[in-house]
């Protein structure tokens, strides 16, 4: 493609956010192939004996399966949104310890915690990018306003919507992956954690 004589070529800007999502979509078109106990033995995380080695797997690839191609769509844009920036200004390696971080804790804290449902999707991860990015702007110690708010609306609506609304919508993996993104915003924003780009 052309613009004014000048050359357009696609970029491959964000590999951490585009990879993951490629995979989600890879799962995702297998997984309408495929019997119902495809996603749910690999890409779903529940209680299942420690004895299983998919046990540990499931830790963090229940973020890759989704029920349908609505909650694929939902979560994977706002990946495609928000992922780039995030990527481009801590770096691919960050990114990637964010959303493995997000899988682990997120996957770890319902297995434990419910044991008579299981996990899937990208929602956490999800949270955990929208809390992040409202770190960009940190300087000096000083809050941004804009995480304040964030907090305020995003999580304080999965609160509402946990006690209120009753829907297959984990909204305790919504507020912790907002914990987590929040948690890693801050210690990057401080440069504690080396940036890699």
């Amino acid at each position: 493609m052309e613009k004014n004589g000048t050359k357009m070529n696609i970029s491959f800007n964000s590999p951490v956010v585009l990879t993951f999502s490629i995979i989600c979509l890879a799962v995702l078109i297998i997984g309408t192939i495929l019997p119902d106990q495809f996603m749910l033995r690999f890409f779903s995380v529940y209680r299942a004996p420690l004895s299983d080695p998919l046990t540990y797997f499931r830790f963090f690839s229940h973020i890759c399966g989704h029920a349908g191609w609505d909650h694929f769509i939902g979560n994977i844009t706002m990946l495609l949104v928000v992922g780039p920036m995030l990527e481009e200004k801590y770096g691919s390696k960050n990114i990637l310890f964010v959303i493995l971080a997000t899988a682990f804790i997120t996957g770890l804290f319902h297995f434990i915690f419910f044991t008579n449902s299981a996990l899937l999707g990208a929602s956490g991860v999800v949270f955990a990018f929208i809390l992040l990015s409202s770190f960009t702007s940190i300087r000096d110690g000083r809050i941004p306003l804009t995480f304040i708010l964030v907090v305020l609306i995003y999580i304080g609506g999965q609160i509402y919507d946990g006690i209120f609304v009753k829907d297959n919508v984990s909204n305790i993996t919504h507020i912790i992956g907002g914990g987590v993104g929040s948690g890693l915003g801050y210690v990057m924003a401080k440069n504690k954690m080396d940036n890699y780009h």
